[in-house]
């Protein structure tokens, strides 16, 4: 963080014109470096006790605690997750969201880390603890200017269980009206290509649709001497494996980026038997909204195509994901200043978007809203790529995660009009 940010801070109305905005912006660094500390332990506790999607009980429990203690409205949301409110009644229209996700993933750990996953086989490879305790960090500063009668508008924290699983628990909150009220919203992600004290922000489309595939042959089986009387069912997946990525290229524009890649394959499990039943499942990934749609219309049709020569039955499960998370042009302005105004103009990236996906879309189909790439990476240091057992972010990206989020939550450019 830069320690002079009263011009920055001028320059991009964080406050408005009024002395009173400006003296409150004024305050938020000091108020990140005391709450730092909660956050990070608070990161720590979650990193070393992971929990699965609709499962994060541990974490909805500790941070209800630290934000009820702090002043905040805490209403737990069914099964996981919660939300809390900061600062005066305020309608719709002066209502602003910041939002976490709180989930793990199905990940061994592999940092060595005093405070490494004690769950086997489960970690926080995606950065989600690093979410969480930063807006549980900017949380407490927020409280305390709401306390001190300095918080302008309402803001409403969410702590989403489930983003990791298709369907999302983006989808439950929305459910639960958590947005109803709520005129913007802001997230951020983890970005292990940035270095801690930056950020990457574009207006527009940001990640990708995402949704997943699953394809399930089943035939006679038989000796693999005979395939012509079993059914050569290995053969087929393997058509389906290759062709079906490679068709859907040519079906759909290439502009819009779609991409069919494997995760999982199995059938068989003797070199001279067929089997009778196998299986591929996979991501299917889109940047652009329409394009997503048609891609996945065309799958089922495709694969019976692909495997009618060769007498197999085919199945196709595909679960639709998410759409592209699509930063609102206002709102990504909201978010660069108060990053500006925080980091200097050096701490501010173009980014380009990504085939990765973010539940984070489903929010803004409701209401508009930007998410910002907050950097992991320490300066100099190794890139620790997301969903890997090794994933070890910098925590010197709490302080970022946090500041950023509470200048943007305190700027009326945050609010839609504003």
């Amino acid at each position: 963080m830069t320690s002079d940010t009263s011009s920055p801070r001028t320059e991009t109305g964080l406050g408005g014109s009024s002395e009173l905005g400006a003296r409150v912006a004024d305050r938020v660094p000091d108020l990140v470096v005391a709450h730092e500390p909660t956050a990070r332990a608070l990161r720590r506790d979650l990193h070393a006790h992971p929990e699965l999607a609709r499962a994060e009980h541990h974490a909805t429990a500790r941070i209800a605690e630290l934000l009820t203690a702090a002043g905040a409205e805490v209403k737990l949301l069914p099964g996981t997750g919660l939300i809390a409110d900061l600062g005066p009644d305020a309608p719709r229209e002066r209502t602003i969201a910041v939002r976490a996700a709180l989930d793990a993933l199905r990940t061994p750990e592999s940092t060595g880390l005093p405070y490494a996953s004690t769950v086997p086989g489960v970690a926080h490879a995606c950065g989600h603890d690093v979410h969480t305790a930063s807006v549980l960090g900017a949380g407490l500063v927020l409280a305390d200017l709401a306390r001190t009668g300095d918080l302008p508008h309402r803001v409403r924290l969410l702590f989403q269980p489930a983003e990791e699983v298709m369907p999302g628990g983006a989808l439950d909150v929305v459910g639960a009206g958590a947005v109803d009220d709520v005129a913007a919203i802001y997230g951020l992600h983890c970005d292990p290509s940035l270095d801690v004290g930056t950020v990457g922000l574009k207006a527009g489309p940001i990640t990708s649709a995402s949704d997943h595939v699953t394809v399930r042959l089943r035939g006679t089986g038989g000796h693999t001497s005979r395939p012509h009387l079993a059914g050569d069912l290995v053969f087929a997946l393997g058509q389906v494996i290759t062709q079906l990525p490679a068709v859907l290229a040519r079906r759909v524009d290439p502009r819009a980026g779609v991409n069919l890649t494997w995760g999982a394959v199995h059938a068989g499990d003797a070199a001279n038997a067929v089997p009778a039943e196998g299986f591929a499942a996979g991501t299917l990934r889109c940047m652009e909204t329409e394009a997503w749609h048609h891609a996945g219309e065309l799958v089922e049709g495709v694969v019976a195509d692909l495997v009618r020569p060769y007498a197999v039955r085919a199945e196709v499960d595909l679960v639709r994901g998410v759409p592209p998370v699509d930063n609102d042009i206002h709102a990504t302005a909201a978010l660069d200043a108060a990053a500006r105004a925080l980091l200097g103009d050096d701490g501010v990236l173009p980014t380009r978007q990504s085939l990765g996906g973010e539940d984070f879309a489903w929010y803004l189909h409701h209401v508009p809203g930007a998410m910002v790439r907050l950097g992991t990476r320490t300066p100099g240091g190794p890139t620790y790529d997301l969903h890997r057992g090794d994933f070890a972010p910098d925590e010197g990206a709490l302080a970022v995660g946090m500041g950023v989020l509470a200048l943007t939550a305190l700027s009326p450019r945050a609010l839609p009009g504003g």
